[in-house]
């Protein structure tokens, strides 16, 4: 029986705890965007040496910069290799650098300094050398010439490879005698030794030369994009705007033909590598092996379906250097490319990643191209492969073993596998569930991800949660803690001060049968009786996830105050998403947008179904491929979404780039439909509700020009929308107070329109 009325003790309690979540804290934009009072530290700029047992780190203390040697195991500064004090640069200035980088006995230093960007990760600098612990730098170059780009040591030798003008020189510190590889480079024409901006944003990476292990020979890139369309950016800093100027292949637009060269220092002669240069293929990678002079090349055709090894060596005479295929792998769809090809030591193996059973897993073959095992197996995913310690004969990655919201790190070992490969007689290992063979190394049901010493001996892992921000620490490779970097404590303490709703993990299937995973915070007093307004942020591309057991950073504080304002906030991975094997990663290939879209659809249903959730205030949000996909779920979705958000957004895949957009459409010569019929600015007459339009005007990856033609679209079916332009802004939409004004911007549009 209840009682009428509750004890006054009761009562009293009941009044208290009403009291404490009222005295809680309300999240603030100020606070997340200006104050910073949410921003979760993290352990940066370590770098292993060479024992595997000491590592370094940039230390500033004032305005003089250390390169300070510590200890893994117990964290104790041992020296100081580099101290700024008392430096200055070319032109007088107080000496300051941004990286810098060991040769190979880590006895001299290259730093940078007066950095300055080109594209998203590469850059040119002034490089300059020095002895460890003496602190005398000198120019690697003479600066009156420009900048440089990716300055890199020799391996056995105190020389300096560096690009320049698009050219590659390599500089003697001892002599001071310069030679010069290439000759040909030219702005927007040819490079040689980096990369063109379609490569360097969708295979990611930034390095166009390798030094041979030997130090004798430099293997490098050479770009020819001279029929590579050119995009124009209006620069709006002065009285006049400037424009900047790049190539970028559009789909189905020309690209640069690559070709891969050889150079041989002693010779001062350069030789092209046999790959059958063409501009319908890609050359994703190179890399030397264990064995002198023999160089990989991984070459793929235009529509990334097809990739092969193919081994070159240099130490052979010729005019030019020939190359065979090793390895050759098809898929019916596209290949996704990696870092994690390592040649084992005594010639004989290579390690590599594969989906070729449904599934990304770790591989041995031999150096034919042969299968000897699969040393991962199961219906889960490597996620990241941290290397091989060839030592120990153990191999360290981290795998979703435990489904798709959290990652952990493991060890496996290799070298008993390669043992009863040789004793069978080449006999291939067969493949087995061998997750009871894997070593946990991180024993929790977070999201973890590792930085490995280079001895294997140690790793820093960063352990992160819903809600909970970044535990780092130092541990052994057994998985036993040796110490704390960062426990993130201050801001956990500070978290509890305000009202923070749990994130809660679920999944449901569509009509269709597919069965999604979400994350959903609701409102702290949240009411089941009540019917709430529902944002869903979205980003849905290929091979990405958002729905995670992982610190979601500022945005996550974003979502709860919103939830904290009276919305529920959702978040679903569709089709097309990681972490669910290949065919449901593959699912949208050829028709991007059209099943992610539907499952954006089918979320809205069936959340709105729910005797809580209002299905006729429901909003969508979504940031560059989500802000893509916010816009077709706003105009072919137009039925089940009040509000739509689109920042950076894709609005016609025609004007995206080749790599990324053929990859999963090929050609809009080869497929129209797959890009008109999932392409929102076809569909702006279906429009109904509140939508907002963000770009930066110097985005260089999404370019302005799609929320341009979107605007165009919208005006000539007479729909009417929002517009925020953020002028000399790049993709990020950062800077100053941008980010500030910008969520302020999406706040008061949600809280004025659901």
């Amino acid at each position: 029986m209840i009682p009428l009325r509750l004890p006054l003790t009761i009562l009293a309690l009941s009044l208290l705890a009403l009291n404490v979540t009222a005295q809680k804290a309300d999240i603030t934009l100020q606070k997340i965007w200006k104050s910073g009072e949410f921003a979760a530290k993290g352990v940066s700029g370590i770098r292993s040496m060479n024992d595997g047992l000491h590592y370094t780190s940039n230390v500033r203390e004032k305005n003089i910069q250390y390169i300070v040697r510590y200890a893994y195991a117990n964290g104790d500064a041992i020296d100081t290799l580099f101290s700024s004090k008392g430096l200055s640069t070319f032109d007088g200035k107080p000496f300051e650098f941004s990286s810098y980088d060991f040769n190979s006995n880590e006895s001299r230093l290259i730093l940078a300094g007066d950095e300055e960007r080109i594209y998203r990760h590469s850059s040119r600098a002034y490089f300059y050398s020095c002895e460890v612990r003496k602190n005398n730098i000198s120019p690697v170059t003479d600066f009156s010439k420009g900048k440089q780009e990716l300055a890199a040591f020799s391996p056995v030798a105190n020389k300096v490879a560096f690009v320049r003008g698009n050219n590659i020189f390599i500089n003697d510190l001892d002599s001071q005698q310069e030679q010069q590889a290439t000759f040909d480079g030219k702005w927007a024409q040819v490079i040689n030794g980096a990369l063109d901006w379609v490569y360097e944003e969708e295979f990611s990476f930034h390095r166009g030369f390798y030094w041979s292990p030997g130090g004798d020979r430099i293997a490098y890139y050479r770009f020819d994009e001279t029929e590579v369309p050119e995009f124009n950016i209006s620069m709006y800093t002065g009285l006049y705007p400037s424009l900047y100027n790049y190539k970028y292949p559009k789909a189905g637009e020309r690209n640069s033909l690559v070709q891969i060269f050889v150079y041989d220092l002693a010779q001062n002669k350069s030789r092209e590598v046999e790959i059958s240069a063409n501009a319908e293929q890609y050359i994703p990678r190179i890399a030397w092996t264990q064995s002198p002079g023999k160089l990989c090349i991984m070459r793929m055709n235009r529509h990334q379906s097809h990739l092969e090894f193919l081994l070159a060596d240099a130490a052979l005479a010729g005019n030019t250097v020939a190359a065979k295929i090793i390895y050759s792998e098809k898929s019916a769809t596209y290949i996704d490319i990696n870092d994690n090809l390592i040649f084992l030591e005594g010639e004989k193996y290579f390690i590599w990643n594969s989906e070729k059973d449904g599934w990304n897993h770790i591989y041995i073959f031999d150096m034919q191209g042969n299968e000897v095992a699969q040393l991962t197996h199961g219906n889960w995913e490597v996620t990241e492969f941290y290397g091989a310690d060839q030592k120990d004969g153990i191999l360290y990655f981290s795998a979703s073993m435990d489904g798709p919201l959290s990652t952990s790190v493991y060890s496996t070992p290799f070298r008993s596998v390669l043992r009863s490969y040789e004793k069978s007689r080449n006999t291939v290992v067969p493949a087995a569930d061998t997750r009871k063979d894997h070593t946990l190394l991180t024993p929790n049901k977070n999201s973890n991800r590792a930085d490995f010493s280079k001895s294997f001996k140690y790793y820093i892992n960063s352990e992160s949660g819903s809600g909970k921000p970044p535990y780092i620490g130092l541990w052994d490779n057994k998985g036993n803690k040796i110490r704390e970097l960062e426990s993130n404590n201050l801001l956990q303490a500070n978290i509890e001060k305000y009202n923070i709703a749990p994130v809660e993990f679920s999944k449901f299937r569509t009509t269709a049968g597919h069965e999604l995973h979400y994350s959903m915070i609701k409102p702290v007093n949240f009411d089941s009786s009540k019917k709430y307004p529902m944002v869903l942020i979205v980003y849905g591309g290929p091979g990405s996830n958002q729905v995670a057991n992982r610190w979601g950073g500022s945005d996550f504080f974003w979502h709860q105050m919103l939830a904290q304002n009276g919305y529920i906030i959702v978040s679903v991975d569709p089709r097309g998403t990681m972490h669910r094997g290949r065919d449901f990663k593959h699912s949208t290939y050829l028709q991007l947008g059209k099943l992610e879209t539907e499952d954006f659809i089918e979320s809205a249903k069936y959340f709105g179904s729910q005797s809580y959730i209002d299905s006729e205030r429901i909003g969508i949000m979504g940031w560059s491929y989500g802000g893509y996909m916010s816009s077709l779920c706003m105009t072919k979705g137009a039925d089940y979404f009040k509000l739509g958000i689109a920042v950076a957004p894709v609005t016609n895949w025609r004007f995206y780039d080749s790599i990324y957009t053929e990859r999963f459409l090929r050609t809009p010569q080869e497929n129209p439909l797959g890009y008109d019929e999932n392409s929102p600015i076809n569909y702006v007459d279906k429009l109904k509700g509140h939508y907002l339009l963000v770009h930066g005007s110097a985005d260089d990856n999404v370019h302005y020009q799609n929320t341009m033609e979107m605007v165009k679209a919208l005006v000539k079916a007479d729909k009417h929308f929002d517009l925020y332009i953020y002028p000399d802004k790049n993709h990020g939409i950062y800077g100053g107070n941008t980010r500030n004004h910008l969520y302020t911007k999406m706040t008061d549009f949600i809280l004025q329109n659901l």
